[in-house]
């Protein structure tokens, strides 16, 4: 078991998501940065799908009751084992009774902790990420147990990641059309694609608003499907991009749609970051 002696400030179990059930109006939720959880399960050679720890702003400190291996990475937190520093993207073999603990958040948004195999909380609609009233818990609390399986020996064939490719990350989105895109006029995609943006200070799982406005619209439309990634424009000139908690349908026209690389990055953002829209 995973004990948690302090859960940090938002920190959650999430596996690739729950896809399948849009038609219900359930969320795909999952993991907010795949890339990054992608590369710590990969590390420790785990399934694609191994629920990991998603950790927001301020991380955990936890207890391990069996031996493990474990990884980590993402926003650069300052991670200790018995009080000792640990470096990012490297596996690190767990004793028993061993503390884990987080610290300072230096940049980025959300760490990511994976363990040899995953985490082994329940599997709910083919999933064990954790959305409120879906799974019965909205985060982890202190002195909740999670379970994993023991692991006494295991030689991973790569030791550490350098994650070289993240230098060329910072801030630009790479976005699709959306499919009200074309009833944009030359004013707002001027707007939208020669202009800096940064986050507003409402930004969560569920989607993130954007502090700058481009002109607004009379677009009259039904509500239609959205996903993660979906940016939607209000009538009064404000993006909204979707995430992976987002609403499964909405009323706005869908101007644009984030790569899966674009929700990765903007997972990392938070209030006042700079964000800019390049078309793919």
């Amino acid at each position: 078991m995973l004990k948690i002696i302090g859960p940090g400030f938002f920190s959650t179990i999430q596996d690739m998501g729950r896809l399948g059930f849009l038609d219900k109006g359930v969320p795909v939720s999952g993991v907010m940065d795949a890339h990054t959880a992608s590369i710590v399960n990969g590390l420790l050679e785990n399934e694609t799908n191994a629920a990991v720890l998603e950790i927001t702003m301020t991380g955990p400190t936890v207890e391990f009751t069996s031996p493990t291996y474990i990884c980590f990475g993402g926003a650069d937190m300052h991670v200790a084992l018995n009080e000792h520093a640990i470096a990012p993207f490297k596996v690190h073999k767990i004793l028993k009774g061993d503390i884990l603990s987080y610290g300072k958040l230096k940049s980025g948004f959300r760490n990511y902790l994976a363990i040899k195999d995953g985490f082994r909380t329940p599997v709910i609609l083919n999933s064990r990420s954790y959305f409120y009233p879906i799974t019965k818990q909205k985060k982890i609390n202190k002195g909740d147990e999670l379970m994993y399986l023991t692991c006494e020996k295991f030689i991973p064939k790569v030791l550490e990641w350098h994650d070289t490719a993240a230098k060329g990350r910072k801030n630009v989105l790479e976005v699709f059309r959306g499919p009200e895109f074309e009833q944009l006029n030359d004013k707002q995609l001027e707007q939208l694609f020669s202009a800096d943006f940064s986050i507003a200070k409402e930004y969560n799982r569920m989607a993130y608003q954007i502090e700058e406005k481009i002109a607004g619209h009379a677009i009259s439309m039904l509500t239609s499907a959205t996903l993660p990634g979906t940016v939607q424009l209000t009538s009064a000139g404000k993006l909204i991009v979707l995430m992976k908690d987002g609403q499964t349908t909405g009323g706005y026209p869908r101007i644009l749609q984030l790569s899966n690389q674009a929700i990765a990055l903007l997972a990392q953002k938070k209030f006042k970051d700079a964000i800019s829209f390049r078309l793919i």
